[in-house]
């Protein structure tokens, strides 16, 4: 099944509500979800028959800073039963009263608990529901979100204790 053709299908069970926008990049296609129906699409997906998406190869999230929705959450998901992959996006915004959150997509695919926890810890992003929401990377003490575009380059206090003021 090609990529248009399975964009396609996406469309016709969900709707331009849900899929909200597409993009073909170099035979890539790429369709970005609304949040509150991550699992829905995930779960279709993983269990229609024509579809069979059954390994989650990553989650990353990319700082759109200054754009708002400030981030996106990537998911490449690949067939390995008809050999094709394909990918999803959400965007996410957070405020000054909440942060930026998703629902984890670990009850489908498993090789997403780590992606989630390090895209957690780098940008700050809440995976509700995950399984095991400790840090992988960086001291359990630590607040800051290295990956974030405000993130100062030269460290802070908190990171960089070892630096002279």
């Amino acid at each position: 099944m090609k990529q248009e053709e399975i964009k396609e299908k996406l469309l016709s069970e969900f709707g331009t509500d849900i899929i909200q926008d597409s993009v073909d990049f170099r035979d890539q296609v790429s369709v970005t979800v609304s949040r509150e129906k991550i699992l829905d699409v995930c779960r279709f997906l993983k269990e229609d028959p024509e579809l069979s998406f059954n390994f989650l190869s990553f989650v990353a999230a990319v700082d759109l800073l200054p754009k708002t929705p400030r981030f996106e959450v990537v998911y490449q998901v690949h067939s390995l039963k008809h050999n094709h992959r394909f990918r999803v996006k959400v965007l996410l915004e957070e405020t000054a009263e909440t942060s930026a959150s998703i629902d984890s997509v670990v009850p489908m695919w498993p090789t997403a608990d780590w992606h989630e926890r390090e895209t957690a810890e780098m940008f700050g992003i809440t995976f509700n529901n995950h399984p095991d929401p400790r840090k992988l990377l960086l001291p359990d003490g630590w607040t800051v979100h290295p990956l974030r575009k405000d993130f100062s380059l030269y460290g802070t206090d908190e990171d960089t204790p070892d630096l002279p003021a």
